[in-house]
């Protein structure tokens, strides 16, 4: 039964293995490059309330999308992608097909998903042999983002931005005081750092004035005197062209970083605009890159 056993997991590594390699040449011209998510990365994007110890579950195999350390070993099936794998999986296979019962996998919950935390490779075997759910002992991380099986990063990504701008909205009133202004970024984060430089503005015209200025006229004041003006900047010196796939909301917020390195370096007198062009000419793309971007995306190159 033994040598019967080892066999047929040998033999189930190779099937695993070709099935893996079929989909990644698949992905590879169908476009579709989807891998398991990264918790770390999951985290990072998210940033988690906190944790919520659930207990023992059955979870369904489909809904578990990513892993804590090992999401670069696994495709989006859980099929292994290295050799590396095989003798811990043929081990775990072989356990599977004698009947041997193993410990419960350890999940972390993200909403609607999970990722493995221990039993990665119990996760690959029982997709490969056909189970539909598996038994875990589960800690659930507390977000106020949805996250559902068919999320990818780019979708992820999107989905914590238009939280983040929901917030940005609702904590300072944007609308009411701005009217139809729209500050569109492409990073989770950007807007709890414009939110910041709103209440730095604040505190900077308070430090003037002996009484207490309303946070709406802050807003007025930071968007009239510090953003518009900077935006204006971008738009007459053409900047946006040598950041492709940015907005000039991402590009006043880089600037403005490399502002304050300037000005500690050359002194507060340090002009915006050349600030600006500095950046630009620092970390922008020039024309042959773009030619170039351009040439490789008409033939199918990310």
């Amino acid at each position: 039964m033994s040598l019967f056993a080892d066999t047929e997991a040998r033999e189930d590594f190779n099937r695993a293995r070709k099935q893996a390699f079929f989909q990644e040449i698949a992905a590879l011209f169908g476009g579709d490059r989807r891998e398991l998510l990264s918790l770390q990365e999951v985290r990072e994007t998210l940033r988690p309330r906190g944790e919520r110890y659930q207990g023992m579950r059955t979870v369904p195999l489909d809904k578990i999308v990513g892993s804590e350390g090992r999401y670069q070993d696994f495709n989006t099936q859980f099929l292994p992608r290295y050799e590396h794998l095989r003798k811990r999986w043929q081990r775990v296979d072989m356990a599977h097909l004698t009947d041997v019962v193993l410990p419960p996998i350890k999940l972390y919950q993200v909403g609607d998903v999970y990722f493995v935390r221990d039993g990665n490779h119990r996760v690959s075997v029982a997709r490969l042999q056909g189970v539909l759910s598996i038994d875990a002992e589960v800690i659930a991380l507390e977000t106020e983002i949805p996250m559902h099986a068919s999320m990818t990063r780019e979708n992820l990504r999107k989905a914590v931005i238009e939280h983040e701008y929901h917030q940005f909205r609702l904590l300072l009133q944007i609308d009411s005081i701005l009217g139809d202004s729209s500050f569109i970024v492409s990073d989770p984060g950007a807007y709890d750092e414009l939110a910041r430089h709103i209440y730095g503005h604040k505190y900077f015209l308070n430090e003037k004035d002996t009484v207490e200025i309303p946070l709406s006229a802050a807003i007025q004041s930071w968007y009239n005197n510090v953003y518009t003006p900077l935006i204006a900047i971008i738009q007459r010196s053409r900047l946006m062209s040598r950041f492709p796939g940015k907005t000039p909301t991402d590009l006043y917020l880089w600037i403005i970083r490399h502002w304050h390195i300037l000005k500690e370096q050359y002194g507060e007198d340090f002009p915006a605009e050349v600030a600006a062009s500095d950046y630009a000419k620092r970390y922008g793309r020039g024309v042959l890159h773009r030619v170039l971007r351009r040439v490789m995306s008409y033939f199918g190159f990310p």
